[in-house]
């Protein structure tokens, strides 16, 4: 998300996005407190901040995107470099920083310059896991930069609330500084972004706090002051929070009615009661799935043929029976998985069909080539339910009375006793689970709410109907609240 001016794809590519002047001039205001103070840009795109200030330094990997950092602040010293290995070598401190750091996933943010980050991050102390995506090492190193009283203003995606790889960059920072400001934004910053971006601010460098301060606001104004800062003691957000600031978009009575069905004797979460994990992973779906008539036409043996759930769009009601996988089939839909054991004793007609020019491109596909024999795809299950992963509304466990598989679109949910599968049915559709499926997930942009199988098995389940319909009204208005801020009825 820095400020280059890029084609929309070649921008997302990159992480590149240029900030709003009303941003970039609120953040440069916070960070800046006397005309004398240095400020750094370590990603400073087409030089949108460093240009608010004449004493500032831009570090920029993008030739074109440093020329024009220079030409919109030809006071500034825009440095032509990546910004982990400038920042090993430099000798300057900073008073401040303030910028818009690059989020590179880390499918993407790999290489040397990702070696760079993460040994930086470590000599620091800090410690990010393999899934970090750029712009949490960013902030790390750039704070190692300050000034004793140093201070930073960066936008930040939303992620920072509730990702994994967020909690080392918070526990760096609260033990870092003496002040640290999270503004969460719900009207987007960056419109065509699908994902939400929040505003982190830090004072004080050199200190330590046990409180972060935490705005909710609708939108941004011409000033960062606010009269409903939330503080979040630190133990609270590590402890009861599972480290996400996300739960602090809801009001203190909403979290404590949470808390208090959540921690019940009659709650149990979703890991306690069953196994959660993700269906196969074929390597070459359209190899592996077939339509009947195909089955027919190569003259494949049904022993060799799986019925299986593909998406998590054709699961609308409870159950899954038979009866749909029957109309499926007779539609002449690919739900058909080729299942083939690890054997050499197979059929001509299998035989031929894999040593079909489908075949031939499916067993150079990196998953097929990569495991023995190819064809034969693993860790195929037969779940008793299936849970949609990715949703709009609410995620949907489905009962599958059908006996069939599913693919790694979908969670498959095998619960451990026959008390345990009533119970998921009862519970799944309350108010609260349906909260708490909000609050243990994680927006992913578009309205769409994700839960990885970690977070899924965090859901909690309550049978205390007593306590249920006590806090049923408050429940109802925090659910709408958190639907609201990942925009699910936009």
């Amino acid at each position: 998300m820095s400020d280059l001016h890029l084609p929309i794809s070649e921008a997302k590519a990159n992480g590149a996005y240029y900030t709003p002047h009303l941003v970039a001039n609120l953040l440069v205001r916070y960070a800046v407190r006397r005309p004398t103070d240095q400020l750094l840009d370590p990603a400073c795109g087409d030089g949108r901040f460093i240009a608010l200030h004449e004493k500032s330094v831009g570090v920029e990997r993008d030739d074109l995107a440093a020329d024009h950092a220079s030409e919109r602040a030809p006071l500034a010293d825009v440095h032509r470099a990546d910004f982990f290995g400038w920042a090993l070598k430099t000798q300057n401190r900073f008073d401040c920083a303030a910028g818009n750091p690059p989020f590179i996933r880390y499918q993407v943010f790999a290489g040397d310059v990702r070696k760079r980050a993460l040994q930086a991050c470590r000599e620091l102390g800090v410690r990010f896991s393999g899934l970090t995506a750029s712009w949490a090492p960013f902030l790390v190193v750039t704070a190692s930069l300050l000034r004793p009283g140093g201070r930073l203003a960066f936008v930040v995606p939303a992620a920072i609330g509730h990702a994994p790889y967020a909690a080392p960059l918070i526990e760096y920072l609260v033990g870092h500084f003496d002040t640290i400001r999270i503004v969460a934004v719900r009207k987007k910053i960056f419109s065509q972004l699908s994902e939400d971006c929040w505003l982190l601010l830090a004072d004080g460098f050199s200190g330590t706090t046990q409180h972060i301060q935490f705005d909710a606001i609708d939108y941004l104004g011409d000033s960062l002051q606010s009269n409903s800062t939330r503080l979040v003691a630190v133990d609270d957000w590590r402890n009861s929070w599972n480290s996400r600031l996300r739960p602090f978009l809801l009001s203190a009575s909403e979290r404590t009615s949470y808390l208090k069905i959540a921690t019940a004797k009659q709650t149990v979460r979703l890991a306690d009661i069953s196994n959660i994990g993700i269906g196969y992973v074929t390597g070459a779906n359209d190899f592996f799935h077939l339509k009947p008539s195909e089955a027919r036409r190569w003259n494949i043996p049904n022993i060799f043929l799986q019925p299986t759930v593909r998406r998590g769009n054709v699961l609308r009601n409870q159950v899954l029976t038979k009866e749909t996988v029957d109309a499926w089939c007779k539609a002449d839909e690919s739900v058909l998985l080729l299942s083939i054991p690890k054997t050499d004793k197979l059929p001509r007609s299998v035989k031929k069909y894999l040593e079909s020019p489908r075949g031939l491109e499916a067993r150079a596909a990196y998953k097929c080539r990569n495991r023995t024999p190819w064809y034969s795809v693993p860790d195929i299950r037969v779940p008793d339910f299936f849970l949609n992963y990715m949703s709009g509304q609410a995620p949907s466990v489905v009962r599958n009375a059908a006996g069939i598989s599913c693919t790694n679109a979908i969670h498959a949910v095998d619960v451990n006793s026959v008390r345990s599968r009533k119970r998921l049915v009862r519970c799944w559709d309350t108010t609260f689970t349906k909260l708490s499926c909000e609050v243990e997930g994680h927006p992913l942009g578009g309205g769409m709410l994700k839960l990885e199988p970690r977070e899924a098995g965090r859901v909690a389940l309550s049978s205390d109907s007593n306590l249920l319909n006590h806090c049923e009204p408050t429940l109802l208005d925090a659910l709408s609240k958190i639907r609201k801020w990942r925009h699910c009825d936009e």
